[in-house]
């Protein structure tokens, strides 16, 4: 048995087994980061030695016949902004490219519990702001299907490496599909659960209201499988909601009351939707009949709105979260902060410190939503941006609550398009923007979601589908997932890195 080839369950049947042990496949992991991570840039930092002495301690009490955690010996590998105590937490951003959290986030703890190896830290964009992993201080990652082309984003890194077999499972984090979109357009399955339903504490913030850490895999058990582990009410987190964490991973097999109802919204079959990822769409609702199913069309009127909305509120609330980030206490501090023009000589020099900080840290996408979150909170313009921004999120909400009273998850795609080549988009925000159309409705409505591989291209590139379902239905929504990869081989798929 493969180590590299094996899902989280054939990791711990190779373990229980004594195919072989978890430091041979931490090895393994290395030995492949290694090889082609030089071509894929989605790992950062790989402490091989670390890791491998993490391993070993798992094989020996292993050996000694302990009680060992669900997930004891598995890698995983991190996005860069979840904070891990003493290790390089920087979002892929000049303005914390120092930065060592004093802190675990809870998320790390947890894994640790469970006995998982941490690999190291993914690439992805800077602050998490971008939909191709374009805008990361360190370079774009790229999609382990052809090299030439992006893995999504703000999660790229993560999706690339499970995809490439770096990693057999990765945590990342969605604000507006930065999970989903990578897992679609590199052929992985990528879950965001509903929002509380994971500790943020220690995950670098974006946008409060809209930020959750979920994880990546090859199949619907895994994400399954750390959901269970890292789901939870958390003190540290006041927004973590109190409810029992369920057994994801028993809920894939388990037999439902009831035929499952599937919904399939007409607004989601518009223009921009590219032929073959709508061919892959209706595809997957006659594998759902035919697994005995209902489909039924339902409306999501103001799921038109959303992208406006999610670019209102986003930058909204990263223009707050980001201001800490001025050279003072926080970030990155300029050393030239010498008046250049001559309205800077009238500036005091901790103002122009703290331009210059902000100027030389942030990147030109982190800058632009700053500006527009900044402009939406104006004086004279909250009332009628903000607050209308919040109203229409409100009705997005609502679309989903009716609709959910009919079916129990909505099916749709993932991505208007597949995999698009690096620089593509690049200069034209607004189309790299309208790539989060189908996944930023779920983050305004708090609501999980999740994307799973549901065809190829003509040309070989991965499509995703996405569903969702009610908020705190990860159960049905997993099920869900299960149903349509027990019925399709799409999730065995895999690129031909060599």
């Amino acid at each position: 048995m493969d180590p590299l080839g094996a899902t989280i369950s054939g990791l711990l049947d190779g373990f229980a087994s004594g195919a072989f042990s978890s430091e041979e496949a931490v090895r393994a992991f290395a030995d492949r980061i290694e090889a082609h991570n030089g071509k894929l840039n989605a790992v950062l930092d790989f402490d091989p030695a670390h890791a491998l002495e993490q391993a070993r301690a798992i094989d020996a009490r292993r050996a000694q016949g302990h009680d060992l955690g669900p997930l004891a010996g598995v890698p995983i590998a991190i996005k860069d902004n979840i904070c891990r105590r003493g290790e390089l937490t920087t979002c892929c951003s000049r303005m914390l490219a120092s930065y060592r959290p004093p802190f675990d986030a809870t998320v790390i703890r947890r894994l640790h519990h469970a006995g998982a190896v941490i690999l190291g830290r993914l690439n992805m964009d800077e602050f998490a702001m971008g939909s191709s992993n374009e805008t990361s201080c360190f370079g774009p990652a790229r999609n382990p299907w052809d090299l030439e082309r992006s893995p999504g984003g703000s999660s790229g890194g993560a999706a690339a490496a499970v995809a490439a077999s770096l990693a057999p499972t990765a945590l990342g984090s969605d604000t507006g599909g930065s999970i989903r979109q990578p897992a679609a357009l590199t052929g992985v399955v990528g879950l965001k659960p509903t929002y509380g339903r994971v500790s943020r504490y220690g995950l670098v913030a974006f946008a409060s209201s809209l930020d959750q850490i979920g994880p990546f895999g090859r199949e619907v058990a895994d994400v399954a499988r750390v959901l269970s582990v890292i789901a939870g009410r958390d003190p540290m987190d006041s927004t973590s909601v109190d409810r029992d964490v369920p057994d994801y991973l028993a809920a894939l097999e388990s037999k439902p009351d009831r035929p499952l109802r599937v919904g399939l919204a007409r607004e989601f079959f518009s223009e921009g939707l590219d032929p073959e990822v709508e061919s892959a769409i209706r595809e997957a609702a006659r594998v759902f009949e035919a697994e005995g199913a209902t489909v039924s069309e339902i409306s999501l009127p103001n799921s038109k709105h959303a992208i406006p909305a999610y670019y209102i509120v986003a930058p909204a609330e990263a223009s707050s979260n980001l201001a800490r980030y001025d050279g003072t206490i926080f970030g990155h501090r300029a050393e030239d902060f010498e008046p250049k023009t001559d309205a800077e000589k009238d500036l005091p020099a901790l103002i122009r410190m703290m331009m210059a900080s902000r100027a030389e840290g942030f990147g030109p996408e982190v800058t632009r939503r700053i500006m527009l979150g900044t402009f939406v909170l104006s004086a004279g313009y909250a009332d009628r941006y903000y607050v209308q921004a919040l109203k229409v999120r409100r009705l997005i909400r609502d679309d989903f609550d009716r609709a959910f009273q009919n079916v129990d998850v909505i099916l749709g795609p993932t991505s208007p398009v597949p995999a698009f080549k690096v620089g593509e988009k690049l200069s034209d925000p607004l189309a790299m923007y309208l790539l989060d159309v189908y996944t930023g409705p779920a983050n305004l409505a708090g609501i999980p979601g999740i994307s799973l591989p549901g065809g190829l291209t003509k040309s070989g590139l991965p499509i995703g589908i996405q569903l969702q379902a009610p908020a705190f239905a990860e159960e049905t929504l997993l099920r869900a997932a299960r149903i349509f990869e027990r019925a399709t081989d799409w999730h065995t798929k895999r690129p031909g890195l060599v």
